[in-house]
């Protein structure tokens, strides 16, 4: 697919009126032996709905009902686990960013994981189409036992349908904090022709997939071991993995040039970090 450089605007071409603005806003908490959903906030054409399930966990899929966001289009996401709970949240889908005129689509996403809780933030990929402007930001704030896993997937261009993300932007910062200390930064920053760009040995190799997780908990050692095992053995779509430790963080890196070969692999590893299956969304 073909879609001309679109610089970003000084003026949006259409007005605010028109474009989506909303998000989701979810607080959680533990009563008895359960975890509980206590404050649903739903804006916009943006929902979160909550399977049944049969531990003391919570689970929350947010769904975005327009099917997809495009230039000017903003989420915003605000997530609080109160002391010694546990949820699960996921996407009912891939998100779509569809290309822009010029100006960014907007997702904002604000994690907070009180005392003894543990939260595992498993959307699933996020699909840029040529022409997309991406600005995204992940906050993290952790108590000092508070437990995560957590990941992000970008996918550039539909491989399936043959469609290559020829040019576009993508602005990605990540912010986690332990009882208010950084332990983790990240900005990530691709603007212009973003296939020629991910075809350079020092940034992605030709990779058209890629995602980054990063959990807590104790013995992230064996846990790197265990990850590296996995990378040395033989994996699908030609994925490639590196992990370390990074303050109290195990970091996890995959690069693909096979969108579905690296959604396989990444499938496995959170997998071995959750303990668990991945919510039903994630094979439907």
């Amino acid at each position: 697919m073909f879609a001309p450089p679109v610089p970003a605007a000084h003026e949006p071409l259409l007005p605010a009126y028109v474009r989506a603005a909303g998000g989701v806003r979810l607080r959680f908490g533990r009563v008895g032996a359960q975890t509980h959903r206590l404050d649903v906030g739903e804006s916009g054409g943006y929902r979160a709905r909550f399977p049944t399930t049969f531990d003391e966990t919570s689970e929350a899929v947010l769904i975005n009902t327009g099917g997809g966001m495009a230039g000017g289009d903003a989420m915003a996401v605000d997530i609080e686990l109160g002391p010694g709970s546990d949820a699960i949240v996921t996407t009912q889908a891939a998100e779509k960013i569809y290309r822009s005129q010029g100006t960014d689509t907007r997702i904002e996403t604000q994690l907070s994981v009180g005392a003894g809780a543990s939260l595992a933030w498993l959307p699933q990929e996020c699909i840029l189409f040529s022409g997309a402007r991406l600005a995204r930001s992940l906050t993290i704030d952790l108590a000092a036992d508070a437990g995560l896993v957590a990941s992000e997937a970008v996918f550039f261009g539909r491989s399936a349908m043959g469609e290559t993300m020829l040019r576009g932007a993508l602005r990605d910062r990540w912010r986690i904090r332990r009882e208010g200390r950084l332990i983790f930064a990240e900005d990530v920053r691709l603007e212009g022709a973003i296939s020629e760009t991910l075809t350079r040995s020092a940034i992605a190799g030709g990779a058209r997939a890629a995602a980054t997780i990063v959990a807590t908990g104790s013995h992230l050692g064996d846990r790197l071991e265990e990850v590296r095992a996995l990378a040395a053995g033989e994996l699908p779509g030609s994925v490639e993995i590196g992990a370390g430790i990074v303050s109290d963080l195990l970091v996890i890196r995959l690069l693909s040039s096979d969108a579905q070969g690296l959604r396989r692999v990444l499938v496995t590893l959170l997998g071995q970090l959750t303990g668990r299956a991945l919510p039903r969304t994630w094979s439907t």
